[in-house]
């Protein structure tokens, strides 16, 4: 299938910054295709850290510009999506024997203070023998401090920014390989083929963006007659989920022997995430996983620091992603910096537009700034528009979540605490979109265990290109974690029949 219109923009890539640049310069009114080969976020952006942050441990390394600007980045995106992204503290106990109390002092105040941080509350000490966040850390732990970061549901977030882009005109076509293009008449000839179907469909484009995330240079590869100057650098980040071991909502960092700083997050409730580990890695990013050496690693970060002893019989699931790096020729891959860089190959006046480096915090930012690189290709397009634009469900007045959660409470009192929560959480204020009519649980039809109900899944299945179960249960929604294995297997079934015809 070829199509005879010539469209602005085709986007190859659908992790967070594919995602990013597609809402952007869709409601720039741009036309807009983003094709992805797997589902969106099914590489590095569902395999974070969770966190919208500045970078605490970047300023070590002198990114002072960075952690600046994803501070004020972290500011614009609470605003922007409330149900997904919120405030977290984060407990630093100090051990004398890594980084002196001067220096996290110092560091911390220039967290405070150089991105103009303005709804998070400042940093604080700690006296970890009385304060209650020292109660599940070893006794000769007696000092800490206390900051300000914000959790975010990484996959959620690729997921609403290509709703949004939809929703202002882009075409988004999931499990859709890009597989060459060349230039030809004035224009890219770009040929895409759907993984599902076998389906070829040949695109006209005046441009491309590679959002290619570890497979930049593949996407590269695939293009006729183009260079580029940069290098890509693939490092390697593991996490483990174990039941969450202590009381409080807070979080903590800590350090371990090798200078590496761990995360150890309240996650899904009554779990815990841990990570990250930073390792060179130079296989097929489709092929990453935690190894047996970086879990141990992981739980011997934890274990000397708590009281609690994990063992590896307390992790429930790890998971491993590949992150793209600018390769700026740091031999520790914990020192390469997450920034972004473009490189615009724009020969006969057809550009594209390579994207390598950058991190979830940054990702409006980077996505407002690529489009700047491709004004002059495209004059007539709008201004800036995402800093005050909510994303899908973040729809909330002022921004206040409490007070959202409240009025759901209202509008739904028959609906137990903890799916409220969900859907809150995860669709914000499109919930009602969900529920509909419903006025009891059997009003949105099948149970299939925990928070996941029938009416959820055909909302996901509709508006975002649900086509597995597995894209229910983990990118969608985080289903997985609280299924028991029976229920998970029950509801692939009943999907993989439900929608069988679709496949």
């Amino acid at each position: 299938m070829t199509d005879t219109n010539t469209i602005d923009l085709l986007v190859v890539g659908g992790g967070i910054n594919g995602a990013g640049i597609a809402r952007d310069a869709a409601g720039r009114g741009l036309s807009v295709i983003l094709c992805e080969k797997d589902d969106l976020a099914e590489g590095t952006s569902s395999r974070s850290g969770k966190l919208v942050h500045g970078g605490l441990r970047y300023l070590e390394y002198y990114e002072f510009r960075l952690v600046r600007e994803a501070l004020i980045e972290r500011e614009v995106l609470m605003k922007n999506a409330p149900h997904i992204i919120w405030p977290m503290r984060f407990v630093l106990p100090h051990s004398p024997d890594d980084r002196p109390a001067w220096l996290v002092r110092l560091g911390l105040f220039l967290y405070d203070h150089i991105g103009g941080r303005k709804k998070l509350p400042g940093t604080r000490s700690l006296d970890l023998s009385r304060d209650p966040e020292g109660a599940p850390l070893l006794d000769k732990y007696t000092r800490g401090f206390e900051y300000s970061d914000c959790w975010v549901d990484d996959a959620r977030l690729v997921v609403l920014n290509a709703v949004g882009a939809q929703e202002r005109g882009a075409e988004v076509l999931t499990r859709t390989a890009f597989v060459g293009a060349r230039r030809e008449s004035g224009a890219w000839t770009a040929e895409l083929r759907n993984s599902r179907t076998g389906q070829t469909r040949t695109v006209r484009a005046r441009a491309i963006v590679n959002a290619g995330g570890p497979w930049v240079q593949g996407v590269i590869d695939h293009i006729a007659g183009t260079e580029h100057r940069r290098k890509v650098r693939l490092v390697k980040g593991s996490h483990i989920v174990v039941p969450k071991f202590w009381e409080g909502a807070n979080a903590y960092l800590v350090q371990n022997h090798d200078k590496r700083v761990i995360f150890i997050n309240p996650y899904e409730g009554d779990k815990a995430l841990i990570g990250t580990t930073d390792i060179p890695y130079d296989g097929r990013a489709e092929d990453v996983t935690a190894d047996e050496s970086e879990i141990d690693y992981l739980l011997a970060a934890v274990n000397r620091y708590f009281k609690e002893k994990l063992t590896r019989a307390d992790v429930l699931r790890s998971f491993s992603g590949v992150r793209p790096l600018f390769d700026d020729g740091k031999g520790n891959p914990s020192a390469v910096t997450r920034d972004y860089v473009f490189d615009v190959d724009d020969t006969d006046g057809v550009p594209l537009l390579n994207i390598f480096g950058g991190k979830i915090t940054t990702y409006r930012e980077l996505a407002e700034r690529g489009m700047h690189r491709l004004k002059r290709f495209f004059p007539a397009m709008g201004p800036d528009w995402t800093h005050d634009s909510p994303l899908p469900g973040g729809e909330i007045p002022d921004a206040d979540y409490e007070a959202f959660r409240e009025r759901l409470k209202a509008n739904y009192p028959w609906m137990p605490g903890s799916l409220r929560r969900h859907y809150g959480r995860v669709h914000g204020s499109r919930t009602a979109e969900i529920v509909g009519t419903a006025t009891s649980l059997e009003g949105l039809g099948r149970h299939f265990g925990g928070n996941l109900y029938e009416a959820e899944v055909r909302y996901l299945v509709d508006h975002e290109w649900a086509l597995t179960a597995e894209d229910v249960m983990w990118r969608r929604t985080k289903h997985r974690l609280h299924l028991s294995e029976a229920d998970q297997a029950a509801f692939a079934r009943w999907f993989e029949a439900e929608y069988a015809v679709a496949a």
